[in-house]
């Protein structure tokens, strides 16, 4: 599980092609101070597990690879990324720290577009004190967003500030667009999304009121 708090902005050193799968290897000194074999890191949202071997992480080089199968290349943003591109990056939580954003699984529901970028006020030097995004929604998940409901783009823990049919706004702050690649991000780019995790288990729950079970192929 993880927080939708980044950790730190990451880059893809290279991505080598295998079959329809790929190694992606990537630069996180933050992320890879205590990385161990197997651990999960999430990269733009996506959960990956860290391969390279203890004597590899030991060297101390800050980078670290993992495995990248064609479900999620076919299912996330990762598939568009490159040499040199920026990456948001954060460790899985630790039982009992602090939940500062949402819990986040790592799975992404959907991809969308950045339609629209809205500056807001600025401070006297110029700065921007905060921004809205606005991000398309697919038909498939726009029923899990609510205003002021949690959703996690590209790794980020964002309130949703308009829940739209097929779009949503977010409001981001200095901290946000400066420490996050949502700063940067261009309109017409993808971001990877995933919806609030509670809000799938209610609406599971209330579908099995309505689904007959059986036992030894007995309906009851």
């Amino acid at each position: 599980m993880f927080t939708g708090i980044i950790e730190e902005l990451g880059e893809v050193v290279s991505i080598e092609e295998i079959g329809d799968s790929s190694r992606i290897r990537l630069r996180g000194p933050v992320v890879c101070q205590d990385a161990h074999h197997g651990d999960s890191i999430a990269v733009n949202g996506v959960c990956l597990t860290v391969v390279d071997t203890p004597d590899q992480l030991a060297a101390g080089t800050g980078e670290f690879s993992a495995d990248v199968m064609a479900e999620t290349l076919h299912r996330s943003s990762l598939g568009e990324l490159a040499a040199g591109s920026r990456v948001n990056l954060e460790r899985a939580m630790a039982l009992g720290a602090r939940l500062g954003g949402h819990l986040v699984q790592g799975h992404v529901d959907a991809t969308g577009t950045l339609v629209a970028r809205e500056p807001g006020e600025r401070d006297a030097d110029g700065s921007l004190r905060w921004e809205v995004l606005r991000f398309s929604l697919p038909a498939t998940i726009s029923r899990y967003l609510v205003e002021k409901g949690s959703i996690t783009v590209d790794g980020v823990s964002l309130t949703v500030v308009d829940a739209a049919r097929d779009s949503f706004t977010v409001s981001l702050i200095p901290a946000t667009l400066a420490l996050t690649t949502l700063g940067t991000k261009a309109v017409g780019e993808s971001v990877n999304l995933e919806v609030d995790v509670l809000a799938k288990y209610v609406e599971r729950l209330l579908d099995s009121r309505a689904l007959p079970s059986t036992i030894a192929g007995e309906a009851r």
